[in-house]
């Protein structure tokens, strides 16, 4: 198959095509380098320049400030859910307040356990995750050393318009599946960590953006990899870092920047898309059951089921023939779930949005 389809998938997601077709034209030599960028050393001053761009796009489209540092890590959202309560908890603050609103939340909140003392703020179980709490809901603690949210849960496709309000404890955020969907006050955030393969790049980089005083709560005693202040000395080069993963997400923010023109106008791109998938299941509500409740409906990942298993396969089997793919919803909910991140072009959201007008007209 040498025609793209549209990728659907929770991640590893689409990316760019610009993008790809950038990388491609580079891959087997850097202009000016002679090697590709799989091969050159991270301390070679061709690959400080692409880390040093990447971090200064960031800092760029978010707005960041000096108070925060950025770094570059690899482990994934799965090893944050240990390295957060590992350099946030100990002598400096006795528990963390987690709020669950859905799989990833219930994740976090299992590794942090291990780690110290965890109080639950919320927990949306009871429902399936199909709803996010008012800040008037959480049980919060004014002296928990952080509070950890999840502003997008793929799987059931909730997601936080705004961040919830916790005073003076700092806010820890797994940003992983919105990272980079819109403008954000960073200010209002202790840490932001985001695994890049939904909207920054491909897998293998995690990009944590933290508030310089926290680093300081690192302990020495904790293993090197595992300290976010030996990383943040080392200009996230205390190993070697996933350089090609960095490469595309400087790519990626280039793309952000130059083409689309900023976070702005990608949160207004993103509405319109989610928009299109959501009037057509509010259009037919007894063929397409949405899973999340409309007011926290996620922009990036559209969840719904169908009546009955019969007409989910013959949904996902359809559309495959059409090439739109990695539609089918995880186990924990069912159905179908569409996955629109930023790359997701409007015209592959289109595209479902008439094949779903289409196949409940014929079923």
């Amino acid at each position: 198959m040498t025609t793209r389809t549209y990728n659907f998938s929770a991640g590893p997601a689409t990316l760019p095509l610009s993008v790809l077709e950038k990388a491609q034209a580079e891959l087997l030599s850097l202009p000016g380098v002679g090697a590709s960028v799989l091969e050159i050393s991270h301390r070679s001053p061709a690959f400080v320049e692409i880390a040093q761009a990447a971090e200064a796009n960031l800092r760029e489209l978010l707005s960041i400030s000096d108070d925060y540092a950025v770094l570059f890590l690899q482990g994934g959202s799965r090893l944050q859910f240990s390295m957060v309560p590992m350099n946030l908890l100990g002598e400096h603050a006795n528990s963390a307040d987690y709020i669950l609103t859905g799989s990833w939340g219930k994740n976090a909140a299992k590794e942090a356990a291990k780690e110290g003392d965890i109080c639950i703020a919320w927990d949306g179980g009871s429902t399936n995750y199909d709803r996010l709490p008012a800040d008037g809901d959480l049980d919060l603690n004014s002296d928990a050393g952080y509070v950890h949210f999840t502003s997008n849960e793929t799987i059931q496709g909730v997601q936080f318009a705004a961040e919830p309000n916790t005073g003076s404890v700092p806010l820890v955020c797994d940003a992983s599946s919105d990272f980079m969907h819109r403008p954000l006050d960073v200010s209002k955030y202790g840490m932001i960590y985001a695994c890049a393969q939904k909207n920054a790049g491909p897998a293998g980089l995690t990009v944590v953006v933290m508030r310089k005083d926290l680093l300081e709560l690192s302990s020495d005693d904790l293993p090197g990899y595992l300290n976010y202040k030996v990383h943040a000395e080392n200009d996230s080069m205390w190993n070697t870092p996933p350089t090609f993963a960095i490469y595309m997400l400087k790519l990626v923010t280039d793309w952000l920047k130059d083409e689309i023109g900023g976070l702005e106008k990608m949160h207004e791109l993103n509405k319109q898309k989610a928009a299109l998938l959501y009037k057509v299941l509010d259009d037919n509500p007894d063929f397409y059951q949405g899973h999340a409740k409309p007011e926290v409906r996620s922009l990036m990942n559209v969840t719904f089921r169908l009546p009955d298993d019969e007409l989910t396969a013959k949904f996902l089997a359809a559309a495959k023939e059409q090439r739109l793919t990695d539609l089918k919803g995880h186990r924990s909910v069912g159905g179908i779930r569409a996955s629109i991140y930023n790359a997701m072009p409007m015209a592959g959201v289109e595209a479902l949005r008439d094949f779903m007008v289409d196949f409940v007209g014929r079923h």
